[in-house]
C-alpha cells in the first residue's frame, strides 16, 4: 500500500510544478504593475466602468442585468477573451496545484510519515519545500491587485461569447475571496498538519544552530581551512549529515519562520519550537518568496498573532527579535563576510596549488560557496529594503567584489578539475562506499523484498564503477540511483513500514554520503548552481550596480571587478518553462548589466593606460630638439666663461630627473598609475570569455574598443586643428606624439593578453580614412582641409612660393606677420611625417581633393576657351605672322585669368608631387621588397603597350608614390568631366585651343613685376614656374584620354609658345617688359620637366643663346641683390 502512494514522485513533481506556478504569479504581478507591460485593456479608459463594476461585485457578477456597465467588454469581447485567457489559465493552475498539495499533505498525515533532516534528508527537504512553495504561491496570488479584474473580464467575455460561464469560475472566484487575507486562511488550512510540520522543524534543531554561528566562532574553529590540520589534509571531508553542511541558511530560516507561522500552536506549548523560532527570527528582517518579492517576517508574524488570543508573549518575542536584528544583524553579517573573504582566498590558493585536494575536500568548496551565497543574498535583500537604523554602513559592502571573485574562482576550479573530482569519487564509491553499504545491509535483521531489491541494485551499481570510465570520458548518470533512494526514504518513513528507516540510522548516513559522492561525479554543475547561483541579483539591478560602483572606488577591489559581469552568466539559470515570457526580459536586463559593467571596467582601464601614455608623451617631448636651445646657450656661456644671465625663475630640470629616487617608498604619480593598471588588468585574468544567454562575451574586446575610440580622439585632438584661426600642429610634432603613444601602449601586452598591434593598426588605419567608424573627422580630413584652405590658397595668391630648390613652400616676406610659416609645414621632413601619419590611403584622399580643385579650374578654362574660340582658331593658324597675331591678341580676352588658373593648377600639382615623393620615401623605408617590383613594372612599360594596361600599371605606381609620365588620376578626372552634351572631338578641339590660349598668353607674364626668377628658390616669385608642371601633366592627361599623340601636341605648343616669346624679344607692341628673361626660363622648364619633349626640340624653335643669356641675367641680378 505504501508503495502505491508514490509520495517521492508526487513531492518531486509538485515542487517543480509549484516553482513554475510561483514564477508565473510573480510575472503576472510585475507585468500588471509596470506601465510599460500592463495589458492594454486594463489601461483603456473605455474599460474603466466595467473594471470598477467587476471589482465591486466580484465574484457574483450579474452579466445580464447590468449590461450597461459591461458595454465596453461586449464591444470587444473576442479581444478581451483572447487577452485574458493566459492569465485565467494561470490562476486555474493555482487551483490545480492547491488541490494536489492538499491531497498529498493529507496523505502524508494519514501515513504518519517520519521526518528527520539528518536521516531522510531528501524526503524531509521535499516536504518542507512543498509547504513553502505552496505558501509563496498563495501570498503571490494575494499580491496581484488586478486578479479580480482579469478573472472577471475573462468570465464576462466567455459568457457573452458562448452564453455560459466558465465551469471553473465559481471555484476560482471563491478561492480569490478566501485568500483576501492569506495568512489567516493558510493557518486554518495547516491546523490539521501541525503535528507533522512541528516534528519536521524540530529535526532542524541540531543542524540550524550549528550553522547559525557568529564569525568569531567560525574563526576560532578555523572553519573551511585546509591548513589548520596539515596531517589530515588528505583525509576525505565526510560527516553524517553531508547534504546539511551546504544547505542554505536562508532556506532553513524560511522553513522555520513560515512553517511555525502556519502551525503556530506549538510555539505556546513546546519550548524547543519556541527557541528554534526565535533563533530564526533573529536571522534577518526579510525572507525571499521569489525573485525580488520578500516577506517582512516580523511584521507578518506580529500582524497575525495580534489577532489571536493568548499570543501576547509571542508578539513581545517578535518585537524583541526584530530589535535584535536591527541592533546586531548588520554587524554580524559584516563580520561573516569579512571572515569568508579570507577563508575563500586561502581555500582557493591551496586548491589551485594542489588541485588533487579537490577530491577529498570537495565538500569544503560547496560549503564555502553556500556560506558565501547566503551572505551575499542576505545583504542584497536587506540593502534593497533597508529599514531606518543607526548603523546603515553595516548594509554597505565596498569589498563585495572580493567575495564574488573568489566564489567565481572556486566555481571555475571545480569545472576545470572536474575529472580529478570524478576520478577520486568513482574510486571512493566503488572501493569504499559500496563495501560499507554492503556491510550495513548484511547487518540488518529485517529487509523486505522491495527494499532489498533497491539496496542490492545500489551495491551492484557502485561496485561496477571503474577509473577506466573516467579515463574514457564516459558520461555518468546516477539520477536513477538518487531517485530510488528518495523512493526508499518514502517507503521506509511511513508508519508501520516493514523496514523503518529511523531504526537504521547507519543505512541513512551511508546512503546520504553516497548520494553526495554520486552528485560530485555526474552533477557538478547542479551542485554549483545549488550552492552558489546568484541569479536573484538580476532582479536587484539597483543594488547590484551600487555594489559595483562601491567596489570600483576601492583601489584593492579593482582586480576583482570582473566578477560582476561574470555573475550575469548565472541569470540564464533561473528561468522556468511555465513562464517563457520572462526569459526575453531577463536576457535584455542581463546583457544590459553585463555590458554596463564591462564598459565601466574598460573605461577605467583605458583611462589609466592613456594617462600613462600621456605622461610618457610628455617625457618624450622633453627630449625633442626644440627644447635643447637653453642647454646649448648655457654650454656656450660656460665655454666662453661668461657670467650666466640671472633669472628669477628656477632652472628647468633636465630630462630623466624624474627617475632619480632618494627613497623607494616615495611613490610618484606614475607609480600609482602603474599600480592601478596592474590591479585593473588583473581582473581580466578571471576568464577570457563567458556566455550570457547564448551571447559569447569577450571582456578584452570592450577594452580594445574603448582604447580605439579614446586613442582616435586623442590623435585628432593632438592635431590642434582650429577651424577659426586655421591653426594645426606640424605633422612631425603629431608623429612624435603618435610614436610616443604607440610605444607606451605596447607595454600593455605585458599586463594583459591583448593584441595591442591589432589595436594600433586599427586606430592608425582609421585615421587614414576621411571619417572614423563613428563618423568623426580624422587627421586625414583635418590635414587635407588645412593644406587646401590655408597653404595652397595662399600659394595661389603668391603669398607663399613653391621652392623647387628646397622642395618645399616658403612664405613671402610681408608687412603683416603670417599665421604660419609655410616651410615649417611643407618641407621634406614634414611631408614625410604626413605620409607616415595618413599613409597611402590618406594621401589618396588628399590627392582626390586636389584633383577636384584642378577639375574645377579646368572647367573654368574651358569656358574661357569657348568664349574666345574664333580668335584662338585664327591665332593657331597665323602664329607665324607677327602683325596678324598682334591684332588678334587685342581681341583676345582673359589671358591673365588663364595664366592665373594654370598657375593654381601647377601649384596644386607641385604640392601633390612633393607629397607623392615623400610617400615613396616612406614606403621604400617600410617595405622595399614591395617597391622594387612596382618600380620595375613601371619602367617596363613602353609607348607601344596598350594605353589601358599602361594606365593600370601607372595607377599602381602612383598609389605607391612613384612618378609616372602620365598621371592616371588626372586622366580619370579629365574623363569624368566629359558630359553627354559634348563629343570626344569637341573636347579634343577645346584641349588644343587651350594650349594655344596658354602659349599666346605667356608673354603677358613679363609685365608682372612678381614674375622675377629667384635663384634662391629655384622658381618665380609669383609661382609661374608651376605652369610648366601644369602644362605637361594636363596635356598628357587630356590627350591620353582622347587617345591622341601627346608628344605631337606638346611640340605644337612649344613651337607656338617659342614664337610668341620671340616676338616679346622683338617688342613688337613697344611695351616695356622687365622680366622677359625670367619668362624665357619658363620655356626651358617646360621642356626639362616633360617626358615627351627634349632640348633638341626646344633648340629647333627657340635659340639656346637666349636661354643662356636669360640665366646669366637672372643670376647676375641675384648677386647684385646680395651685394
Amino acid at each position: 500500500m505504501d508503495y502505491q502512494q508514490k509520495l517521492a514522485e508526487k513531492l518531486t513533481i509538485l515542487n517543480e510544478r509549484g516553482n513554475g506556478v510561483l514564477i508565473r504569479m510573480n510575472y503576472i504581478k510585475k507585468s500588471c504593475a509596470d506601465p510599460k507591460t500592463r495589458p492594454s485593456f486594463l489601461t483603456d479608459k473605455a474599460m474603466e466602468p466595467a473594471i470598477k463594476y467587476i471589482n465591486k461585485k466580484f465574484p457574483n457578477i450579474d452579466f445580464r442585468g447590468n449590461i450597461q456597465n459591461l458595454n465596453s467588454i461586449q464591444r470587444q469581447k473576442s479581444e478581451v477573451l483572447a487577452a485574458t485567457t493566459s492569465y485565467y489559465d494561470s490562476f486555474l493552475d493555482v487551483i490545480e496545484f492547491r488541490d494536489h498539495v492538499y491531497e498529498l499533505l493529507n496523505t502524508v498525515d494519514a501515513c504518519q510519515c517520519f521526518f528527520d533532516i539528518a536521516i531522510n534528508f531528501d524526503f524531509t527537504r521535499s516536504y518542507l519545500d512543498l509547504i513553502i512553495t505552496y505558501t509563496s504561491v498563495i501570498i503571490m496570488l494575494s499580491r496581484i491587485e488586478d486578479k479580480k479584474a482579469l478573472v472577471g473580464m475573462f468570465n464576462c467575455a466567455h459568457e457573452m461569447t458562448s452564453g455560459s460561464s466558465d465551469p471553473s469560475y465559481p471555484r476560482l472566484g471563491q478561492m480569490m475571496v478566501e485568500y483576501e487575507n492569506p495568512w489567516k486562511k493558510l493557518t486554518e488550512e495547516f491546523g490539521p498538519h501541525t503535528r507533522s510540520v512541528t516534528a519536521v522543524l524540530l529535526s532542524l534543531k541540531m543542524v540550524y544552530p550549528r550553522r547559525n554561528l557568529p564569525a568569531e566562532q567560525w574563526r576560532s574553529a578555523q572553519l573551511l581551512s585546509l591548513l589548520s590540520a596539515p596531517a589530515a589534509m588528505l583525509d576525505p571531508a565526510c560527516c553524517d549529515t553531508m547534504a546539511c553542511e551546504y544547505l542554505s541558511m536562508e532556506v532553513m530560516e524560511r522553513w522555520i519562520t513560515v512553517c511555525f507561522l502556519l502551525c503556530h500552536s506549538s510555539l505556546n506549548t513546546n519550548q524547543a519550537s519556541q527557541e528554534l523560532w526565535k533563533m530564526a527570527l533573529r536571522g534577518g528582517l526579510f525572507l525571499t518568496l521569489t525573485r525580488d518579492e520578500v516577506l517582512n517576517i516580523h511584521k507578518v508574524s506580529e500582524d497575525l498573532f495580534d489577532g489571536i488570543k493568548g499570543y501576547s508573549k509571542r508578539v513581545a518575542d517578535i518585537k524583541e527579535c526584530r530589535e535584535h536584528v536591527l541592533v546586531n544583524g548588520g554587524a554580524l553579517h559584516r563580520e561573516r563576510r569579512r571572515f569568508l573573504r579570507g577563508a575563500l582566498k586561502e581555500l582557493f590558493n591551496v586548491l589551485e596549488d594542489e588541485p588533487g585536494l579537490l577530491g577529498p575536500k570537495a565538500l569544503f568548496v560547496f560549503m564555502a560557496l553556500s556560506f558565501s551565497r547566503d551572505e551575499v543574498l542576505w545583504l542584497v535583500r536587506h540593502s534593497e529594503n533597508m529599514p531606518k537604523m543607526k548603523t546603515p554602513e553595516d548594509y554597505v559592502d565596498n569589498q563585495m567584489a572580493d567575495l564574488l571573485f573568489h566564489m567565481e574562482k572556486l566555481r571555475g576550479l571545480m569545472r576545470k578539475y572536474n575529472h580529478v573530482v570524478q576520478r577520486y569519487h568513482v574510486q571512493y564509491l566503488a572501493q569504499f562506499d559500496a563495501l560499507v553499504l554492503n556491510d550495513t545491509i548484511q547487518n540488518m535483521y529485517v529487509c523486505p523484498e522491495e527494499e532489498s531489491v533497491l539496496l542490492s541494485s545500489f551495491v551492484s551499481t557502485l561496485s561496477a564503477l571503474s577509473v577506466k570510465q573516467v579515463e574514457n570520458k564516459e558520461e555518468f548518470d546516477f539520477r536513477g540511483l538518487r531517485l530510488d533512494w528518495l523512493r526508499l526514504q518514502a517507503y521506509t518513513s511511513v508508519n508501520k513500514a516493514p523496514l523503518p528507516l529511523k531504526d537504521y540510522p547507519d543505512l541513512a548516513k551511508v546512503m546520504n554520503v553516497i548520494q553526495f559522492h554520486t552528485r560530485t561525479v555526474d552533477s557538478i554543475e547542479e551542485l554549483l548552481q545549488e550552492t552558489s547561483e546568484l541569479s536573484i541579483l538580476c532582479f536587484y539591478p539597483r543594488v547590484f550596480e551600487k555594489m559595483f560602483i562601491q567596489s570600483s572606488e576601492e583601489m584593492a577591489m579593482k582586480r576583482y571587478l570582473m566578477s560582476f559581469p561574470i555573475v550575469c552568466t548565472h541569470f540564464s539559470q533561473c528561468g522556468h518553462p511555465l513562464c517563457p515570457e520572462e526569459t526575453d526580459a531577463m536576457e535584455k536586463k542581463s546583457l544590459r548589466m553585463c555590458v554596463t559593467f564591462l564598459e565601466q571596467i574598460a573605461k577605467m582601464t583605458s583611462s589609466v593606460v592613456l594617462e600613462i601614455c600621456a605622461e610618457q608623451c610628455n617625457l618624450n617631448d622633453k627630449l625633442q630638439p626644440k627644447h635643447c636651445a637653453e642647454s646649448i646657450s648655457a654650454a656656450r656661456h660656460r665655454k666662453q666663461k661668461k657670467q650666466m644671465p640671472k633669472k628669477a625663475e628656477v632652472q628647468k630640470e633636465k630630462p630623466g630627473a624624474e627617475s632619480l629616487r632618494k627613497d623607494r617608498t616615495i611613490t610618484s604619480n606614475m607609480d600609482k598609475m602603474h599600480m592601478m593598471l596592474t590591479e585593473l588588468c588583473s581582473t581580466y585574468s578571471l576568464c577570457t570569455d563567458f556566455i550570457v544567454f547564448e551571447h559569447i562575451v569577450v571582456p578584452t574586446e570592450f577594452l580594445i574598443s574603448h582604447l580605439e575610440i579614446r586613442l582616435s580622439e586623442i590623435i585628432v585632438r593632438m592635431a590642434n586643428y582650429n577651424q577659426a584661426t586655421k591653426e594645426i600642429a606640424r605633422p612631425s610634432d603629431l608623429l612624435a606624439v603618435v610614436r610616443a603613444y604607440t610605444a607606451s601602449m605596447q607595454s600593455l601586452s605585458s599586463y594583459i593578453n591583448v593584441d595591442v598591434t591589432r589595436l594600433l593598426k586599427n586606430v592608425l588605419l582609421q585615421q587614414t580614412q576621411p571619417l572614423d567608424p563613428r563618423g568623426g573627422q580624422t587627421i586625414t580630413t583635418l590635414y587635407t582641409n588645412w593644406f587646401l584652405e590655408s597653404l595652397l590658397r595662399q600659394a595661389s595668391n603668391s603669398l607663399i612660393v613653391h621652392c623647387p630648390t628646397m622642395h618645399c613652400f616658403v612664405s613671402q616676406t610681408t608687412e603683416t606677420e603670417p599665421a604660419f610659416r609655410a616651410e615649417e609645414f611643407s618641407d621634406i621632413s614634414e611631408l614625410q611625417a604626413l605620409a607616415e601619419l595618413i599613409g597611402p590611403y590618406g594621401l589618396k584622399f588628399l590627392s582626390e581633393n586636389l584633383i577636384w580643385h584642378i577639375t574645377s579650374q579646368v572647367s573654368e578654362l574651358k569656358k574661357l576657351v569657348i568664349e574666345n574660340m574664333d580668335v584662338l582658331v585664327q591665332m593657331k593658324n597665323n602664329f607665324d605672322k607677327p602683325e596678324e597675331m598682334a591684332n588678334l591678341k587685342k581681341r583676345l580676352t582673359g589671358g591673365e585669368n588663364v595664366l592665373k588658373r594654370m598657375t593654381i593648377i601647377g601649384v596644386i600639382l607641385s604640392f601633390r608631387a612633393m607629397a607623392q615623393d615623400c610617400l615613396k620615401d616612406i614606403l621604400q623605408k617600410h617595405c622595399p621588397y614591395m617597391m622594387q617590383p612596382i618600380e620595375y613594372l613601371r619602367d617596363f612599360i613602353s609607348p607601344e603597350v596598350d594605353i589601358k594596361v599602361t594606365l593600370s600599371v601607372f595607377q599602381l605606381a602612383s598609389a605607391a608614390g612613384l612618378t609616372c609620365d602620365i598621371d592616371p588620376a588626372l586622366v580619370a578626372a579629365m574623363g569624368s568631366m566629359q558630359t553627354d552634351n559634348t563629343s570626344i572631338d569637341e573636347e579634343y578641339k577645346l584641349s588644343c585651343l587651350l594650349l594655344v590660349y596658354i602659349a599666346v598668353s605667356l608673354p603677358s607674364l613679363a609685365l608682372d613685376p612678381n614674375s622675377f626668377y629667384s635663384r634662391e628658390h629655384g622658381g618665380h616669385n609669383n609661382n609661374i614656374h608651376c605652369i610648366a608642371t601644369a602644362i605637361n601633366q594636363l596635356a598628357a592627361a587630356m590627350f591620353t584620354f582622347q587617345n591622341k599623340d601627346v608628344e605631337q601636341h606638346l611640340r605644337e605648343f612649344l613651337l607656338l609658345a617659342s614664337s610668341t616669346l620671340l616676338q616679346l624679344g622683338q617688342n613688337v607692341e613697344r611695351i616695356e617688359s622687365k622680366n622677359r628673361e625670367s619668362v624665357y626660363l619658363l620655356l626651358h622648364m617646360i621642356v626639362e620637366e616633360s617626358p615627351f619633349l627634349s632640348q633638341d626640340m626646344l633648340e629647333s624653335c627657340f635659340p639656346y643663346v637666349l636661354l643662356r643669356n636669360a640665366y646669366r641675367e637672372v643670376y647676375k641680378s641675384f648677386i647684385v641683390t646680395l651685394g
